[in-house]
């Protein structure tokens, strides 16, 4: 009887290793995962990040070059458009931009770019300056 115990009791140490394995190896694999998914959205969410700043950033410089080539002009046409630029200015300063996790930044960079294609429609510019951004690379100072 002694003897047919230690075969169960052996029996039951491989069954139950093989449990013990199948969750450590599951608490690694989680944990692993996890570690690697923090890392892939930390990069992401920088490279989208870097984006959505140098986007800022162009519609800022845009409007604060407009503003000063306008404002010597007094006629009713420059004034309606400075007025668009000094808008496109003051949305650009009321946008929370800095706080990336809120829900209003899909929002508000919609209006943002809805203002910008607007003043660029005053103003008679095209809105897409990704021809202007290709040219750009290849001058070299």
């Amino acid at each position: 009887m002694s003897e047919q115990r230690r075969s169960d009791d052996l029996f039951d140490s491989i069954v139950m290793a093989e449990e013990r394995f199948r969750g450590e190896g599951y608490k690694e694999g989680y944990e692993r995962g996890a570690h690697r998914g923090l890392q892939e959205g930390r990069r992401h969410g920088a490279v989208h990040g870097a984006r959505l700043s140098a986007e800022v950033s162009f519609y800022h410089g845009f409007a604060v070059m407009w503003q000063c080539l306008l404002q010597n002009h007094t006629d009713p046409k420059s004034r309606k458009r400075m007025k668009a630029v000094e808008a496109l200015l003051s949305q650009l300063e009321r946008s929370p931009l800095d706080n990336p996790q809120s829900e209003k930044l899909k929002e508000d960079m919609d209006k943002l770019r809805a203002k910008f294609r607007q003043v660029c429609s005053m103003l008679n510019v095209p809105a897409d300056f990704r021809d202007f951004f290709k040219s750009a690379q290849g001058t070299s100072f």
